[in-house]
């Protein structure tokens, strides 16, 4: 009987060394995700991350330009004054020839109650300024309409 009481004893003895040797493994586990983890941030930080975005720039002068007398359709006419706001970085003057033609090549044949309305006219605004920063390399940065007269 004693030797059936000592097999008992043996592996309740054994048990307990096994539980360390578990328990040690999930520690093994966890500090490798542990850093898994640590270097994915630090990749994902130094790789991945968007660039930040540029610093808006600076106005500058801002270059009133000579009214000009469009056409629209049925016989009717546009008189257009704008003005460039340029950004702090232009230090030469701007010929405003560009700007001029970009507002003939918008403007010219459309219809009155086409430019006349608020909504229709700031959407011809900002496509003039999108084709404006494109002729001038992104030098301008907004345009006023100093003069905005139909007939």
């Amino acid at each position: 009987m004693s030797v059936t009481n000592l097999a008992p004893n043996a592996t309740s003895a054994a048990a307990p060394e096994d539980e360390p040797k578990k328990k040690g493994g999930k520690k093994k586990k966890l500090l490798i995700l542990l850093a898994l983890v640590v270097v994915g941030a630090a990749a994902w930080f130094f790789l991945l991350k968007p660039p930040a975005a540029a610093p808006a720039p600076e106005p500058g002068e801002t270059v009133a330009l000579e009214p000009i007398q469009l056409n629209l359709e049925g016989g009717h006419y546009l008189r257009l004054g704008m003005a460039l706001q340029l950004t702090a970085d232009v230090h030469e003057e701007v010929d405003g020839s560009k700007a001029l033609d970009a507002a003939i090549d918008l403007f010219s044949g459309r219809e009155v109650a086409e430019v006349n309305t608020g909504k229709q006219r700031e959407d011809l605004k900002t496509e003039l300024l999108k084709r404006l920063k494109e002729a001038y390399h992104h030098d301008v940065l907004d345009v006023y309409f100093t003069e905005f007269v139909t007939q």
